[in-house]
């Protein structure tokens, strides 16, 4: 039986695949000798596409930042900038590590520069001052940031069994805490179709940016 024809490496191929190990196991996961297995490739072969696993951090998360869908020009800068911070929560919960590189200064590149310009642009073109631009793009950066790392960090805990949240609300002393207890009791309930929590606190942003902007 012939073998299959091995695929040769590529720059491509070794971003993808460190993409891979970082949405299977996390950064930690993301060490050269365990991308080289994964490729099938020794180490030293690494070397010929980047100088230096810092250089493998600076890709990956620059071709996860291409992934969101950018503030498009148009009538309706609302419904522009909501499309992309929806875009923006979806892509960093498949690429949940993203979140912590994308908040470093150092790790600006070409990606995460165009959805960053389109986003400042798109709120200047509104009509939004540069000092309220600032502001409002700070928000919005922090509530899909900030939405995705909440989520990572209470999967990350140790799996609670499925009756936990009975079983707290059933020994919570609910006339000492009874909002806690009508919280809980609303942690419970089916999901609603519809508008995600995400989306909630999104359109609560934007639309207390829409009554700043009526109001100049």
């Amino acid at each position: 039986m012939m073998e299959e024809p091995r695929v040769p490496l590529s720059i491509e191929r070794v971003l993808s695949a460190a993409i891979g190990l970082a949405d299977e196991g996390g950064l930690e996961s993301l060490a050269m000798r365990k991308l080289a297995r994964r490729l099938g490739v020794e180490v030293m072969s690494l070397y010929y596409y980047v100088s230096k696993k810092d250089d493998i951090l600076d890709a990956i998360v620059d071709l996860v930042v291409r992934e969101i869908e950018v503030a498009t020009e148009g009538p309706d800068w609302k419904a522009a900038i909501r499309r992309s911070a929806v875009s923006a929560h979806e892509v960093l919960e498949r690429h949940p590590w993203a979140c912590g590189l994308m908040m470093s200064p150092a790790r600006v590149r070409a990606g995460r520069m165009r959805y960053m310009d389109s986003l400042l642009g798109r709120l200047r073109q509104a009509g939004f001052s540069a000092e309220l631009t600032d502001r409002a793009y700070h928000a919005l950066d922090s509530h899909i940031i900030g939405s995705t790392l909440w989520g990572v960090g209470y999967s990350a805990g140790a799996p609670l069994p499925a009756d936990f949240g009975a079983t707290f609300l059933r020994n919570l002393p609910i006339d000492e805490y009874p909002y806690l207890a009508e919280h809980t009791e609303q942690h419970l309930a089916i999901p609603r179709a519809g508008e995600t929590a995400f989306e909630f606190g999104l359109d609560l942003i934007l639309d207390g940016l829409e009554r700043i902007l009526g109001a100049d």
